[in-house]
């Protein structure tokens, strides 16, 4: 393959909304590479997610640099793979595929993102203790991120309380302290904490709503969403009238990309020219 020619893919569920191929394809204009990115929806092909090892080959024989990998298939992906990074390892979720020499390895930008959008809007925050709400496939990730972060304890509630009491214990060992809790009651917990991070699909246009009760919210916090469509969701709406700080979910979403561009193409992006880009995008689409 051309090294400066690129062919890479999405692999998921209803991903025709997707800023991927747009935000992807723009920044390798402005950095001089022939890139294409297409969708590979599994709902648009009418295609069980069960077909993922059929599209994993597809993109092999089309000659693809590599896909990213979204839901329902993050984590059944794995086992499709010939190799995975130490992050996608670690947890247990895979969002990129690279295909290079007639491997397939996979990694995990998604913790990346979280973590170079905080670091970047949240600065100087009190780490102390937090709350994160949803433990599936994106919470894992910025469950992870947070720590690394250097907040002492977060305390994980979802709807599924095994999945946020497993998540809490995989925590606790990967980072060798006590670091994680799972908790049943957001707002008593939120009474005491620094900070809210928001890892579900509420506030998303087709999950309208805000997570958590309005009452619980005070003036002190900080509040993190990943939600990105609307960039401001209700949660953060009521955060900002209330006088919190607030760190939108696109950032996020911007910094992963950023990773996997460069995952991809060995090129390294300009991630503040794609953020700018992606704002864009998102006023477009209201």
């Amino acid at each position: 393959m051309d090294n400066r020619n690129f062919h890479v893919g999405l692999i998921g569920a209803d991903i025709q909304m997707s800023k991927s191929p747009a935000l992807h394809e723009t920044e390798a204009y402005q950095v001089g590479l022939e890139y294409r990115y297409e969708l590979l929806d599994l709902a648009e092909r009418d295609l069980p997610a069960s077909a993922l090892p059929d599209l994993l080959d597809e993109i092999e024989r089309r000659g693809f640099a590599g896909s990213n990998i979204t839901h329902p298939c993050k984590q059944t992906v794995i086992a499709h793979l010939t190799d995975l990074s130490e992050d996608a390892q670690m947890l247990g979720a895979v969002n990129t595929v690279v295909l290079r020499n007639g491997k397939r390895i996979g990694h995990n930008t998604d913790w990346y993102g979280f973590y170079k959008n905080f670091e970047r809007g949240l600065p100087d925050v009190a780490k102390a203790h937090a709350v994160l709400l949803g433990a599936g496939g994106a919470g894992v990730a910025v469950a992870h991120a947070a720590i690394k972060l250097g907040i002492e304890m977060l305390s994980i509630f979802d709807q599924d309380a095994n999945r946020a009491a497993t998540l809490a214990d995989q925590l606790n060992q990967r980072f060798s302290k006590s670091c994680a809790q799972p908790i049943s009651d957001v707002s008593a917990t939120l009474a005491s904490a620094d900070g809210l991070i928001h890892a579900t699909p509420t506030g998303m246009r087709s999950h309208p709503g805000i997570p958590i009760d309005p009452g619980s919210l005070q003036s002190r916090h900080w509040v993190a969403d990943i939600v990105y469509m609307p960039l401001v969701t209700e949660l953060l709406a009521l955060a900002e009238k209330k006088g919190c700080r607030t760190l939108p979910g696109g950032g996020m979403t911007v910094f992963q990309a950023a990773a996997a561009f460069e995952l991809f193409t060995g090129v390294q992006p300009d991630a503040e020219r794609m953020s700018r880009h992606f704002e864009q995008l998102c006023r477009a689409a209201v």
